[in-house]
Parts: C-alpha cells; structure tokens; sequence
C-alpha cells in the first residue's frame, strides 16, 4: 500500500513536472508578446477588487490609508500612523482566489521606515499566495496562512541581501526533497538597492511546483505546500488544519513597516478549459477545469 501510494505520489510530480517544462518553452517564454492572456488585477486608479486585512483592525479596514493609490502605483505607506508600530502588520488582498497561475508585478523599495516597527521589517516586504480568505482572519491575527515570495533590497553596500526568497507563515514545503526547517529559504538572485524596479514573478501549479523569478532569472524552486509549522499567531485554530495541501488562495501584497510601491500587477490563469473544441480553449492551459468549457 504505501510503495503503491509513493509510486502515485512520484508519477503526479512527474507529471507537474513535464506540464511546467512545456509552458516554460511556449507559454512562459512569450508572456510578453501574448498580453491578451494577461489580466490585470490592478485598474492602476484605485484599490476596486481588492481587501485589506491590518492587525488589530476588522477585515476591509484600511487604517491610516496604508494602501493608496498614486500615479497608477499602489503605495505601502504609513505617514498617517502615529505612536508605536504595535505590529500593525497589513496585507492587501485580491478578492479572487487562484490556484494554477503566472503571476508578475514590479516593485521598487522607497524611503519611510517605521522606525518602531521590528528590525527585520527594514526594506523588506512580501507577495503572499495560496493564502487564507481574509474574512477568516481573527482581528488580532499577525499574518495570513500562505506562502511568501519574500521581498528585500540591499541595506548595507557589499553585503549580499538576494530577494525573491520564501517564508513560510502557517505552512510547509519541500525543498530538495525534504520538508524545510527554515522559516525562510534564500534565494539565489542578485542584491538590490533601494529605489530600483524589480519585476518578480511567481510560477505556481496547485500543490506541486512553486517557482520563484526575478529580473527574468528563475532564483528559487520548492515543491508541495501545506498548511503546518511558522509564526502567526491570533490565528483560529479551527482554521488551521496542519498537514493539509495549500491547493489554491488568495494573492495579498504585504506592509509591515518598510514603505514600498507596486505596479504592472498581471496574472495569467493556467487553469481552464483544456477542450480544443470549446470556445474558451486556451493552449497554455496546464490544469483542466472541465466545468468551465464554452460550447
């Protein structure tokens, strides 16, 4: 029974495997002349299709205008807090879940570290994906069950500081073959300072494979997902079921002290209708979701 199980489990990474090598080679490699495969989940004017969810606040309270928009940029800022930070850590939220995607944003760090906020929190930031519902969050919950495309920029001139790492609030995964003991794991990427543009890209299929792209370099890769180890806290535990796959969530942009601007939020969904006789057929499909063919 558990070498047929093992056998299962190998033939289904096998398999993610090979359907991300294929769109690796055609989808991933004409993303930027396809646009029309693309959404965009930022109308680049407001915050419309989007929740926040701040610690210490009800779900859609955005306290001191944390989130705001200017000159198509969604700003992280926090000149409207007074007092000390009192881990007010924030996540903005796009209202639809995604579980087989291509994400890609661009965000540069930009002066106004709150300087009572936790040292770590200093130039660093975050992409969270598979993450819980917001409206599940308890009022006083630090951070949301998901993984994080950890972002960092360079604070000391010299010193290797790569971005695009994973952290791991809530959750587990596999990195080269067995579960990770880091809270974070480093990426490979190159250090950057602050005020420059990065683009940062996620690959994610499901429960399988995750990979993580900056400036068009893949810089990290880890495998099976799930709901476990990490620091949060405030969190309902009924919510938090150790050992279960992270399938599919909610994509948030994080604030946790360090000011940071986003734009060019875009995602291509690679789950649909796999059917070439269906109208909304999609080659780039890597998941099939049969039930929402167009005939």
């Amino acid at each position: 029974m558990s070498f047929n199980k093992n056998l299962k489990n190998a033939s289904s990474f096998l398999q993610a495997i090979m359907v991300l090598f294929c769109y690796l080679i055609s989808g991933f490699t004409t993303a930027q002349e396809d646009g029309k495969e693309w959404k965009n989940l930022f109308n680049g004017k407001d915050l419309s299709g989007w929740t926040t969810k701040i610690q210490h606040y009800e779900t859609g309270d955005n306290f001191g205008d944390t989130f705001r928009v200017a000159d198509s940029i969604i700003q992280v800022r926090y000149d409207k807090y007074e007092g000390d930070f009192n881990d007010r850590f924030g996540h903005l939220y796009y209202n639809t879940p995604y579980s087989y995607f291509h994400l890609e944003m661009d965000y540069r760090f930009v002066d106004g570290w709150y300087v009572s906020a936790p040292a770590y929190t200093n130039l660093n930031s975050g992409i969270m994906f598979h993450s819980q519902d917001p409206k599940t969050m308890l009022k006083d919950q630090n951070w949301p069950i998901s993984v994080e495309l950890q972002l960092l920029a360079e604070i000391e001139k010299g010193i290797k500081r790569p971005t695009g790492n994973m952290c791991s609030p809530g959750t587990d995964v596999i990195f080269n073959g067995v579960k990770s003991a880091e809270h974070c794991l480093r990426s490979t990427s190159k250090t950057y300072p602050k005020g420059q543009w990065v683009r940062a890209e996620l690959i994610v299929l499901g429960d399988s494979i995750v990979k993580h792209i900056i400036n068009g370099e893949l810089v990290l890769t880890y495998t099976k997902p799930k709901v476990g180890g990490g620091p949060i806290e405030g969190h309902n535990p009924k919510i938090k079921k150790d050992g279960q796959s992270l399938t599919q969530g909610f994509i948030a942009l994080q604030s946790e002290g360090q000011a940071i601007d986003f734009k060019n939020i875009k995602i291509k969904n690679l789950k649909g209708c796999m059917n070439p006789k269906a109208k909304n057929y999609r080659k780039y499909y890597i998941k099939s979701d049969e039930a929402s063919c167009e005939f």
